[in-house]
Protein backbone atom coordinates (compact mmCIF):
# COMPACT_ATOMS: atom_id res chain seq x y z
CA UNK A 1 0.00 0.00 0.00
CA UNK A 2 1.35 3.39 -1.00
CA UNK A 3 2.21 5.69 1.95
CA UNK A 4 0.45 9.03 2.35
CA UNK A 5 2.24 12.09 0.92
CA UNK A 6 3.66 14.48 3.54
CA UNK A 7 1.97 17.83 4.03
CA UNK A 8 3.41 20.70 1.96
CA UNK A 9 6.22 22.44 3.81
CA UNK A 10 5.14 25.77 5.23
CA UNK A 11 8.24 26.73 7.15
CA UNK A 12 6.16 27.17 10.28
CA UNK A 13 7.59 23.96 11.68
CA UNK A 14 10.88 25.88 12.02
CA UNK A 15 9.33 28.55 14.24
CA UNK A 16 9.79 27.89 17.94
CA UNK A 17 9.22 30.26 20.86
CA UNK A 18 12.57 31.79 21.77
CA UNK A 19 13.44 33.22 25.16
CA UNK A 20 15.23 36.56 25.10
CA UNK A 21 18.04 34.98 27.12
CA UNK A 22 18.63 32.54 24.25
CA UNK A 23 19.31 35.32 21.72
CA UNK A 24 23.07 35.68 21.83
CA UNK A 25 23.16 39.25 20.53
CA UNK A 26 20.77 40.68 23.17
CA UNK A 27 21.96 41.37 26.68
CA UNK A 28 19.87 40.13 29.58
CA UNK A 29 16.84 42.35 30.17
CA UNK A 30 17.08 44.07 26.75
CA UNK A 31 13.29 44.32 26.40
CA UNK A 32 12.38 44.44 30.09
CA UNK A 33 14.90 46.15 32.35
CA UNK A 34 14.89 49.87 33.05
CA UNK A 35 17.88 52.21 33.04
CA UNK A 36 18.76 51.65 36.69
CA UNK A 37 19.18 47.93 36.01
CA UNK A 38 21.01 48.24 32.70
CA UNK A 39 23.17 51.33 33.21
CA UNK A 40 23.50 52.50 36.81
CA UNK A 41 25.94 55.28 35.81
CA UNK A 42 23.36 56.98 33.58
CA UNK A 43 20.57 56.27 36.07
CA UNK A 44 22.59 58.05 38.76
CA UNK A 45 22.89 61.13 36.53
CA UNK A 46 19.16 61.11 35.77
CA UNK A 47 18.38 60.93 39.48
CA UNK A 48 20.82 63.76 40.22
CA UNK A 49 19.27 65.95 37.52
CA UNK A 50 15.79 65.17 38.81
CA UNK A 51 16.90 66.26 42.28
CA UNK A 52 18.42 69.47 40.89
CA UNK A 53 15.21 70.29 39.03
CA UNK A 54 13.15 69.64 42.15
CA UNK A 55 15.23 71.91 44.40
CA UNK A 56 16.28 74.77 42.09
CA UNK A 57 14.38 77.93 41.24
CA UNK A 58 14.28 77.46 37.47
CA UNK A 59 14.46 80.84 35.74
CA UNK A 60 16.17 79.78 32.51
CA UNK A 61 13.83 81.29 29.95
CA UNK A 62 14.20 78.41 27.49
CA UNK A 63 13.10 75.75 29.97
CA UNK A 64 9.88 74.38 31.38
CA UNK A 65 8.53 71.19 32.92
CA UNK A 66 6.56 68.84 30.68
CA UNK A 67 3.63 66.80 31.96
CA UNK A 68 4.10 63.14 32.79
CA UNK A 69 2.03 62.38 29.69
CA UNK A 70 4.41 64.33 27.44
CA UNK A 71 7.36 62.61 29.11
CA UNK A 72 5.82 59.19 28.44
CA UNK A 73 5.07 59.99 24.79
CA UNK A 74 8.64 61.21 24.31
CA UNK A 75 9.87 57.83 25.54
CA UNK A 76 7.34 55.79 23.55
CA UNK A 77 7.91 53.09 20.92
CA UNK A 78 7.63 55.76 18.22
CA UNK A 79 11.33 56.23 18.93
CA UNK A 80 11.84 52.98 16.98
CA UNK A 81 10.11 54.14 13.80
CA UNK A 82 11.78 55.91 10.88
CA UNK A 83 9.87 57.82 8.22
CA UNK A 84 10.90 60.36 5.62
CA UNK A 85 8.38 62.64 3.97
CA UNK A 86 4.88 63.59 5.06
CA UNK A 87 1.67 61.68 5.85
CA UNK A 88 0.46 59.70 2.86
CA UNK A 89 3.74 60.13 0.97
CA UNK A 90 6.40 58.40 3.04
CA UNK A 91 9.63 56.85 1.84
CA UNK A 92 9.37 53.99 4.34
CA UNK A 93 6.59 51.43 4.79
CA UNK A 94 4.85 50.70 8.06
CA UNK A 95 3.88 54.36 8.52
CA UNK A 96 0.13 53.96 9.11
CA UNK A 97 0.21 55.01 12.77
CA UNK A 98 2.99 57.51 12.22
CA UNK A 99 0.76 59.20 9.63
CA UNK A 100 -2.17 59.29 12.05
CA UNK A 101 0.07 60.67 14.78
CA UNK A 102 1.50 63.47 12.63
CA UNK A 103 -1.94 64.43 11.29
CA UNK A 104 -3.22 64.65 14.87
CA UNK A 105 -0.31 66.91 15.88
CA UNK A 106 -0.94 69.12 12.82
CA UNK A 107 -4.66 69.36 13.56
CA UNK A 108 -3.96 70.41 17.13
CA UNK A 109 -1.30 72.95 16.13
CA UNK A 110 -3.68 74.58 13.67
CA UNK A 111 -6.43 74.68 16.29
CA UNK A 112 -4.11 76.16 18.92
CA UNK A 113 -2.77 78.95 16.69
CA UNK A 114 -5.80 79.52 14.46
CA UNK A 115 -3.99 78.80 11.20
CA UNK A 116 -4.55 76.60 8.16
CA UNK A 117 -1.22 74.81 7.87
CA UNK A 118 1.32 73.51 10.36
CA UNK A 119 4.57 71.62 9.96
CA UNK A 120 5.34 69.69 13.15
CA UNK A 121 8.54 68.03 11.96
CA UNK A 122 11.31 70.55 12.81
CA UNK A 123 13.68 69.23 15.45
CA UNK A 124 14.10 72.73 16.90
CA UNK A 125 13.15 76.36 16.49
CA UNK A 126 16.44 76.95 14.72
CA UNK A 127 15.67 74.29 12.11
CA UNK A 128 12.22 75.77 11.66
CA UNK A 129 13.86 79.12 10.89
CA UNK A 130 16.42 77.51 8.59
CA UNK A 131 13.58 75.90 6.64
CA UNK A 132 11.97 79.33 6.16
CA UNK A 133 15.26 80.79 4.95
CA UNK A 134 15.75 77.88 2.56
CA UNK A 135 12.22 78.20 1.20
CA UNK A 136 12.30 81.95 0.61
CA UNK A 137 15.86 83.21 0.24
CA UNK A 138 18.95 82.95 -1.91
CA UNK A 139 22.43 83.90 -0.62
CA UNK A 140 22.27 87.33 -2.31
CA UNK A 141 18.83 88.17 -0.91
CA UNK A 142 18.46 90.59 2.01
CA UNK A 143 16.83 89.65 5.31
CA UNK A 144 16.02 92.38 7.83
CA UNK A 145 16.19 91.07 11.41
CA UNK A 146 16.57 92.34 14.96
CA UNK A 147 20.20 92.53 16.08
CA UNK A 148 21.45 90.14 18.73
CA UNK A 149 22.30 92.90 21.20
CA UNK A 150 18.76 94.25 20.87
CA UNK A 151 17.28 90.85 21.66
CA UNK A 152 17.21 89.09 18.29
CA UNK A 153 18.16 85.44 17.72
CA UNK A 154 21.22 84.20 15.86
CA UNK A 155 19.09 81.94 13.63
CA UNK A 156 17.64 85.08 12.00
CA UNK A 157 20.73 85.65 9.87
CA UNK A 158 23.52 85.84 12.46
CA UNK A 159 27.03 85.12 11.22
CA UNK A 160 27.50 82.40 13.85
CA UNK A 161 24.61 80.40 12.41
CA UNK A 162 23.98 78.66 9.08
CA UNK A 163 21.21 81.18 8.42
CA UNK A 164 23.95 83.80 8.04
CA UNK A 165 25.15 82.01 4.88
CA UNK A 166 21.66 81.68 3.42
CA UNK A 167 21.04 85.42 2.95
CA UNK A 168 22.63 88.80 3.62
CA UNK A 169 21.37 90.10 6.94
CA UNK A 170 20.74 93.74 7.82
CA UNK A 171 19.84 94.40 11.45
CA UNK A 172 17.47 96.83 13.13
CA UNK A 173 17.66 97.71 16.81
CA UNK A 174 15.96 99.51 19.64
CA UNK A 175 15.67 103.08 20.84
CA UNK A 176 18.53 104.01 23.15
CA UNK A 177 16.24 105.67 25.69
CA UNK A 178 13.26 103.32 25.83
CA UNK A 179 14.77 99.99 24.77
CA UNK A 180 11.76 99.50 22.48
CA UNK A 181 12.01 98.57 18.80
CA UNK A 182 12.94 101.60 16.70
CA UNK A 183 10.23 101.28 14.05
CA UNK A 184 11.41 104.39 12.24
CA UNK A 185 14.87 102.88 11.84
CA UNK A 186 13.32 99.57 10.74
CA UNK A 187 11.24 101.31 8.08
CA UNK A 188 14.22 103.33 6.83
CA UNK A 189 16.38 100.19 6.58
CA UNK A 190 13.61 98.38 4.71
CA UNK A 191 13.27 101.21 2.19
CA UNK A 192 17.03 101.34 1.68
CA UNK A 193 17.79 97.62 1.43
CA UNK A 194 14.47 96.25 0.06
CA UNK A 195 14.64 92.97 2.02
CA UNK A 196 12.94 89.86 0.73
CA UNK A 197 12.15 88.79 4.29
CA UNK A 198 11.58 90.77 7.51
CA UNK A 199 11.96 88.85 10.78
CA UNK A 200 10.39 89.79 14.12
CA UNK A 201 10.76 88.14 17.50
CA UNK A 202 13.88 86.95 19.20
CA UNK A 203 15.59 85.61 22.28
CA UNK A 204 15.67 88.55 24.66
CA UNK A 205 13.15 91.23 23.68
CA UNK A 206 10.58 91.42 26.49
CA UNK A 207 7.91 93.64 24.98
CA UNK A 208 4.98 93.08 22.62
CA UNK A 209 5.81 93.74 18.96
CA UNK A 210 3.63 95.88 16.72
CA UNK A 211 2.88 93.28 14.06
CA UNK A 212 0.60 95.67 12.16
CA UNK A 213 3.45 98.14 11.60
CA UNK A 214 5.74 95.35 10.43
CA UNK A 215 3.07 94.15 8.00
CA UNK A 216 2.75 97.66 6.64
CA UNK A 217 6.53 97.92 6.13
CA UNK A 218 6.70 94.48 4.55
CA UNK A 219 3.93 95.33 2.10
CA UNK A 220 5.59 98.63 1.22
CA UNK A 221 8.87 96.94 0.17
CA UNK A 222 7.41 93.66 -1.11
CA UNK A 223 8.80 91.47 1.68
CA UNK A 224 7.48 88.42 3.46
CA UNK A 225 7.05 88.69 7.23
CA UNK A 226 8.30 85.95 9.55
CA UNK A 227 7.45 86.16 13.26
CA UNK A 228 9.37 83.91 15.65
CA UNK A 229 7.22 83.57 18.76
CA UNK A 230 9.31 80.93 20.53
CA UNK A 231 9.38 82.70 23.90
CA UNK A 232 5.79 83.89 24.04
CA UNK A 233 3.88 81.26 22.04
CA UNK A 234 2.05 80.06 25.13
CA UNK A 235 0.85 83.57 25.86
CA UNK A 236 -0.44 83.88 22.29
CA UNK A 237 -2.42 80.65 22.67
CA UNK A 238 -3.76 81.80 26.03
CA UNK A 239 -4.90 85.11 24.52
CA UNK A 240 -2.76 87.35 26.75
CA UNK A 241 -0.36 88.47 24.02
CA UNK A 242 -1.03 89.97 20.56
CA UNK A 243 -1.46 87.30 17.87
CA UNK A 244 0.98 87.33 14.91
CA UNK A 245 -1.75 86.20 12.51
CA UNK A 246 -3.12 87.63 10.25
CA UNK A 247 -0.16 89.99 9.96
CA UNK A 248 2.59 87.37 9.54
CA UNK A 249 3.11 85.29 6.42
CA UNK A 250 4.90 82.65 8.50
CA UNK A 251 5.15 81.99 12.22
CA UNK A 252 7.79 79.78 13.80
CA UNK A 253 8.02 78.63 17.38
CA UNK A 254 9.53 76.08 19.66
CA UNK A 255 7.20 73.71 21.49
CA UNK A 256 8.91 73.95 24.86
CA UNK A 257 9.43 77.27 26.71
CA UNK A 258 5.99 78.80 27.36
CA UNK A 259 4.15 75.98 25.52
CA UNK A 260 5.70 73.63 28.14
CA UNK A 261 5.97 70.71 25.74
CA UNK A 262 8.53 68.47 24.10
CA UNK A 263 11.66 69.99 22.60
CA UNK A 264 11.11 70.77 18.95
CA UNK A 265 9.80 73.37 16.52
CA UNK A 266 6.72 74.30 14.49
CA UNK A 267 6.20 76.21 11.24
CA UNK A 268 2.77 77.80 10.81
CA UNK A 269 1.14 79.62 7.89
CA UNK A 270 -2.15 80.17 6.06
CA UNK A 271 -1.13 79.86 2.40
CA UNK A 272 -1.22 76.44 0.72
CA UNK A 273 1.50 77.16 -1.85
CA UNK A 274 3.77 78.60 0.82
CA UNK A 275 3.09 75.62 3.10
CA UNK A 276 4.27 73.23 0.37
CA UNK A 277 7.46 75.24 -0.19
CA UNK A 278 8.13 75.22 3.53
CA UNK A 279 7.49 71.47 3.72
CA UNK A 280 10.08 70.75 1.02
CA UNK A 281 12.52 73.15 2.64
CA UNK A 282 12.15 71.40 5.99
CA UNK A 283 12.43 67.85 4.64
CA UNK A 284 14.57 67.00 2.80
CA UNK A 285 15.86 70.59 2.77
CA UNK A 286 17.37 70.99 6.23
CA UNK A 287 16.65 67.69 7.98
CA UNK A 288 15.69 64.10 7.23
CA UNK A 289 13.49 61.83 9.28
CA UNK A 290 11.34 63.56 11.89
CA UNK A 291 11.78 62.39 15.47
CA UNK A 292 8.45 60.60 15.77
CA UNK A 293 8.72 60.21 19.53
CA UNK A 294 9.08 64.01 19.66
CA UNK A 295 6.08 64.40 17.32
CA UNK A 296 4.12 62.16 19.70
CA UNK A 297 5.13 64.37 22.62
CA UNK A 298 4.28 67.50 20.62
CA UNK A 299 0.82 66.05 19.91
CA UNK A 300 0.24 65.53 23.64
CA UNK A 301 1.54 69.02 24.45
CA UNK A 302 -0.66 70.63 21.80
CA UNK A 303 -3.64 68.76 23.17
CA UNK A 304 -2.83 70.15 26.61
CA UNK A 305 -2.66 73.76 25.38
CA UNK A 306 -6.21 73.39 24.04
CA UNK A 307 -7.47 72.70 27.57
CA UNK A 308 -9.08 75.58 29.51
CA UNK A 309 -6.42 75.26 32.23
CA UNK A 310 -3.80 76.49 29.78
CA UNK A 311 -5.53 79.86 29.49
CA UNK A 312 -5.18 80.23 33.25
CA UNK A 313 -1.54 79.25 32.95
CA UNK A 314 -0.88 81.94 30.34
CA UNK A 315 -2.45 84.60 32.55
CA UNK A 316 -0.36 83.39 35.51
CA UNK A 317 2.88 83.48 33.51
CA UNK A 318 2.35 87.10 32.49
CA UNK A 319 1.28 88.18 35.98
CA UNK A 320 4.31 86.43 37.51
CA UNK A 321 6.73 87.97 35.02
CA UNK A 322 5.44 91.46 35.72
CA UNK A 323 5.52 90.95 39.50
CA UNK A 324 9.08 89.61 39.26
CA UNK A 325 10.21 92.59 37.14
CA UNK A 326 8.51 95.09 39.45
CA UNK A 327 10.21 93.62 42.51
CA UNK A 328 13.66 93.63 40.91
CA UNK A 329 13.22 97.32 40.12
CA UNK A 330 11.90 98.03 43.61
CA UNK A 331 15.04 96.42 44.98
CA UNK A 332 17.32 98.63 42.86
CA UNK A 333 18.01 96.35 39.88
CA UNK A 334 17.55 97.94 36.45
CA UNK A 335 15.17 96.06 34.13
CA UNK A 336 15.24 96.69 30.39
CA UNK A 337 12.13 98.54 29.14
CA UNK A 338 11.05 98.85 32.80
CA UNK A 339 8.91 95.73 32.57
CA UNK A 340 7.68 92.99 30.28
CA UNK A 341 4.80 91.75 28.11
CA UNK A 342 6.22 88.22 27.87
CA UNK A 343 7.66 85.56 30.21
CA UNK A 344 11.07 87.31 29.82
CA UNK A 345 12.66 89.77 32.24
CA UNK A 346 16.05 91.25 31.29
CA UNK A 347 18.20 92.69 34.10
CA UNK A 348 20.73 95.37 33.13
CA UNK A 349 23.84 95.19 35.33
CA UNK A 350 25.78 97.90 33.53
CA UNK A 351 25.12 100.68 36.04
CA UNK A 352 26.37 98.37 38.81
CA UNK A 353 29.55 97.52 36.91
CA UNK A 354 28.80 93.78 37.01
CA UNK A 355 29.10 91.02 34.41
CA UNK A 356 26.30 88.63 33.56
CA UNK A 357 28.35 85.44 33.46
CA UNK A 358 29.77 85.94 36.94
CA UNK A 359 26.25 86.49 38.29
CA UNK A 360 24.93 83.42 36.47
CA UNK A 361 27.53 81.29 38.22
CA UNK A 362 26.86 82.87 41.61
CA UNK A 363 23.10 82.47 41.27
CA UNK A 364 23.58 78.84 40.22
CA UNK A 365 25.54 78.27 43.42
CA UNK A 366 22.57 79.83 45.20
CA UNK A 367 20.09 77.40 43.62
CA UNK A 368 18.68 79.87 41.08
CA UNK A 369 19.30 79.19 37.39
CA UNK A 370 19.25 81.77 34.60
CA UNK A 371 21.56 82.83 31.77
CA UNK A 372 23.67 85.80 30.75
CA UNK A 373 22.29 88.12 28.11
CA UNK A 374 23.54 90.85 25.79
CA UNK A 375 21.95 94.24 26.27
CA UNK A 376 21.58 97.06 23.74
CA UNK A 377 24.49 99.45 23.14
CA UNK A 378 26.88 97.43 25.30
CA UNK A 379 30.55 96.92 24.43
CA UNK A 380 31.22 94.12 26.91
CA UNK A 381 32.60 90.79 25.67
CA UNK A 382 29.56 88.67 24.63
CA UNK A 383 30.93 85.77 26.68
CA UNK A 384 30.51 87.95 29.78
CA UNK A 385 27.74 90.49 28.96
CA UNK A 386 26.14 93.14 31.15
CA UNK A 387 22.76 91.45 31.33
CA UNK A 388 20.85 88.57 32.86
CA UNK A 389 17.85 86.90 31.22
CA UNK A 390 15.14 85.42 33.39
CA UNK A 391 11.98 83.56 32.38
CA UNK A 392 9.12 82.57 34.66
CA UNK A 393 7.39 79.88 32.54
CA UNK A 394 8.94 76.94 34.41
CA UNK A 395 8.41 78.36 37.91
CA UNK A 396 4.80 79.07 37.05
CA UNK A 397 4.29 75.47 35.94
CA UNK A 398 5.61 74.33 39.33
CA UNK A 399 3.03 76.59 40.99
CA UNK A 400 4.87 79.71 42.16
CA UNK A 401 2.62 82.71 42.82
CA UNK A 402 3.24 86.41 42.23
CA UNK A 403 4.17 86.85 45.90
CA UNK A 404 6.63 83.96 45.76
CA UNK A 405 8.23 85.36 42.59
CA UNK A 406 8.64 88.67 44.41
CA UNK A 407 10.46 86.82 47.19
CA UNK A 408 12.77 85.17 44.65
CA UNK A 409 13.43 88.54 43.00
CA UNK A 410 14.42 89.85 46.43
CA UNK A 411 16.96 87.02 46.83
CA UNK A 412 18.41 87.79 43.41
CA UNK A 413 18.67 91.50 44.20
CA UNK A 414 20.35 90.65 47.50
CA UNK A 415 23.02 88.64 45.70
CA UNK A 416 23.47 91.22 42.92
CA UNK A 417 24.00 94.04 45.42
CA UNK A 418 26.32 91.80 47.41
CA UNK A 419 28.53 91.46 44.34
CA UNK A 420 28.28 95.18 43.59
CA UNK A 421 29.51 95.95 47.11
CA UNK A 422 32.20 93.25 46.89
CA UNK A 423 30.71 91.59 49.95
CA UNK A 424 33.35 89.30 51.51
CA UNK A 425 30.79 86.73 52.70
CA UNK A 426 29.27 86.16 49.23
CA UNK A 427 29.67 82.38 49.50
CA UNK A 428 27.72 82.33 52.75
CA UNK A 429 25.01 84.43 51.09
CA UNK A 430 24.82 81.93 48.22
CA UNK A 431 24.51 79.03 50.68
CA UNK A 432 21.75 80.76 52.60
CA UNK A 433 19.75 81.54 49.46
CA UNK A 434 20.26 77.97 48.20
CA UNK A 435 18.72 76.70 51.43
CA UNK A 436 15.76 79.08 51.05
CA UNK A 437 15.31 78.07 47.40
CA UNK A 438 15.22 74.36 48.20
CA UNK A 439 12.73 74.96 51.01
CA UNK A 440 10.51 76.90 48.59
CA UNK A 441 10.68 74.52 45.65
CA UNK A 442 10.93 70.99 47.09
CA UNK A 443 7.30 70.77 48.27
CA UNK A 444 5.94 71.93 44.90
CA UNK A 445 4.54 69.45 42.34
CA UNK A 446 6.96 67.53 40.11
CA UNK A 447 7.41 63.89 39.17
CA UNK A 448 7.56 61.64 42.24
CA UNK A 449 11.07 61.58 43.70
CA UNK A 450 13.08 58.47 42.79
CA UNK A 451 10.27 57.31 40.50
CA UNK A 452 11.25 55.59 37.28
CA UNK A 453 10.89 58.06 34.44
CA UNK A 454 11.37 55.48 31.71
Amino acid sequence: MESASPSPATGLDLVRPTAVDDIAWLHAGYFSDDTAQVDPAVARLIAAEQRRQREAVELVASENFVSRAVLAAQGSVFTNKTVVGYPGRRFHAGAEWADELEKLAIERACAAFGCNFANVQPHSGIQANLAVFRALLAPDDIVLSMSGEAGGHFSHGGTSNLSGTMARAVFYGVDRETGLIDYDQLRALARTHRPKLIVAGGAAYPRAIDFAVLREVADEVGARLLVDIAHFAGLVVAGVHPHPFPFADIVTTTTYKSLRGARGGLILCNDAELAERLAKAASPGVQGSPLLHAVAAKAVCLGEVLRPEFVSYGHAVLANARAFADELMAKGVDVLTSGTDTPLVIANLKSLGLRGQALVESLDHAGITCNRCEIPFDDVDPTQTSGLRFGVSACTTRGLSEQQLRIVAGWIAELIHGHAQDMPAIAACEDEIRSRAAALMTPLPLYAPNASLR
